[in-house]
């Protein structure tokens, strides 16, 4: 992953970690037997406990994770949701983070062990571009950082293991992974013959548990599943915790038809309507959470893509409007739109009712309102839909200027099948390369 990839993908605070399988004792420390039983009178405490030290909270063959890690790298969780997360929801998400800093500390360990370095101009450009995402400089975006019990170290040290990391893939995974040309051709062969079918675009969370031992995984799934239904993003819990290829941009699959998914999850998206997100469903290897981002059909243009040039004309009242007032307004509307002739009388008409005029040149007929949508998807350009109101704008009409009709979806390039496929096959042999260090390292 590149690290404009990073930064045009990484979503309030969020960058995805490859999380799972560390072991559950941990933060564990048994009690030593000789002192069960005693009465606690007989006990001398020696030396003091200072909450101020930065205590080890983990050890990844010998490099430290402290509690502020942890608590930072939380926080930016919690950031990323907009603080919509309960303190019930914090403390479940502690050892998930936990695994997540272990993780990074291994791709950053084993990079410098394969000798591939990332340099801080690196880290400072995509650290510089993620602010920018969120329309600050370098220096504010610190400030907000730190706001919200976050750090700008944090964010680097996550952006330096993800560099780290797809540039240890890129020498030392990618060149053995193999996609025949027949294998993409046969894909493009299917595609071909698929014509007016369904296809979806879809994301993933996908939690990497062995078979028969996911019962920790499908809790944490449900967790992830409960959240985003109440609210958080999807996007983040991707990035954050799913151990699939498209992590890095969010859990975003793309386009891909039923065929193309494991049943399970074909099963799940048959059920969901655009926007929804699925209950927890067993895969190969783990546990997945799906979402229906949006649907089409395949090589066939979908009439609700079409862009729009749309003017605007609309009267705003002062303090609530009486039902006189409403009524005033519509029918001056009513009546201006009548001999109206055409957008390019809409500024001039407006100043002679008093209303106000404004456009809008690149809006999707999907993005509308249903009631909007079918009537504007009725109207020949230079007419104007009947007057409409709400609290916050007044009494509006829209003129229809323009209209963008998509074409059909072109068909992938023999590039774009491969790079898929390669793209699923690296994220795979990615876990597994996980997998191993974690089995190697002492933690």
């Amino acid at each position: 992953m590149t690290a404009s990839a990073i930064a045009l993908t990484w979503m309030a605070g969020l960058t995805p970690g490859l999380a799972q399988d560390a072991p559950e004792d941990i933060a564990q420390v048994a009690a030593p037997s000789d002192f069960l039983g005693r009465d606690p009178a007989e006990l001398l405490v020696l030396g003091k406990s200072d909450p101020l030290v930065r205590k080890a909270t983990a050890l990844v063959n010998g490099d430290v994770i402290t509690d502020t890690d942890l608590e930072q790298r939380l926080s930016l969780v919690v950031a990323a949701n907009g603080g919509k997360i309960s303190d019930e929801e914090r403390e479940r998400l502690r050892l998930q983070v936990l695994r997540n800093l272990i993780d990074e500390r291994l791709q950053v360990q084993e990079a410098k062990a394969k000798e591939i370095s990332v340099e801080k101009k690196d880290i400072d450009d995509t650290f510089g571009r993620v602010a920018k995402n969120f329309k600050k400089t370098p220096a504010d975006f610190d400030a907000y950082l730190r706001e919200r019990g976050a750090s700008a170290g944090t964010l680097r040290a996550q952006i330096k293991a993800e560099l780290a990391w797809s540039r240890l893939l890129r020498r030392k995974v990618e060149p053995f992974v193999n996609v025949g040309d027949d294998e993409v051709q046969s894909v493009i062969a299917q595609l071909e013959k698929s014509k007016g079918l369904e296809e979806y675009r879809v994301g993933e969370i996908f939690l990497a548990a062995p078979a028969g031992a996911d019962t920790a995984q499908l809790a944490t799934a449900e967790n992830i599943v409960k959240q985003v239904r109440s609210g958080a993003s999807f996007v983040a819990y991707a990035r954050q915790f799913s151990e699939s290829a498209s992590a890095s941009t969010g859990g975003d699959m793309g386009w891909m038809r039923a065929a193309q998914l494991p049943e399970a999850e074909r099963t799940a998206i048959a059920a969901l309507t655009t926007g929804q997100v699925s209950d927890p469903v067993r895969v190969s290897g783990g546990i997945a959470v799906v979402a229906l981002v949006d649907k089409r059909q395949v090589r066939v243009a979908d009439p609700d893509n079409a862009v729009l040039n749309l003017k605007q004309m609309s009267i705003e009242f002062k303090g609530v409007p009486t039902e006189a007032d409403g009524q005033a307004a519509v029918a001056k509307l009513t009546e201006a739109t009548k001999s109206l002739g055409g957008c390019g009388r809409v500024e001039t008409v407006a100043k002679a009712i008093g209303a106000e005029a404004s456009s809008n040149d690149a809006l999707r007929l999907k993005d509308m309102p249903l009631a909007l949508r079918q009537i504007v998807s009725k109207m020949r350009v230079g007419e104007a839909t009947p007057p409409f109101d709400s609290a916050a704008d007044g009494v509006r009409v829209l003129v229809l200027c323009g209209r963008d009709d998509s074409a059909a979806p072109k068909m992938p390039t023999f590039d774009e099948v491969y790079s898929q496929m390669n793209e699923q096959r690296t994220g795979l042999a990615a876990r597994r390369y996980l997998r191993d260090l974690r089995r190697d390292a002492i933690i």
